[in-house]
């Protein structure tokens, strides 16, 4: 699939570390900042480090809203495919785990 132009800010990706069984993570987001549109090749957990909204746009071109609690840590599924926008009008950021024993 071919990704629309878009003129948001990038999100800063900062990877803390990177082995052979895991790769994390931390992003930072500027309000309206978003990751880009990709696709998640293992199981991950993500722990956000501060409060915030985002807005997901899916791969089949839908979107939905997600709220995020600092310190509530969640999980998805290897092979979901998003780009991750900030919604909210402050700073955000959440650490990424992925759990490279469980690929998809």
């Amino acid at each position: 699939m071919r990704e629309p132009l878009r003129c948001r800010e990038p999100a800063i990706a900062t990877v803390q570390l990177d082995n052979e069984h895991v790769r994390v993570t931390r992003w930072d987001f500027a309000p309206g900042a978003e990751t880009g549109f990709h696709r998640h090749g293992w199981a991950y957990v993500v722990v956000p480090v501060t409060d915030g909204e985002l807005l997901l746009e899916m791969g089949d071109g839908s979107t939905a809203t997600a709220k995020l609690s600092a310190g509530l840590a969640y999980q998805r599924v290897a092979g979901t495919e998003h780009n991750v926008v900030n919604a909210g009008p402050a700073p955000l950021s959440f650490v990424e785990t992925e759990l490279k024993a469980l690929p998809g």
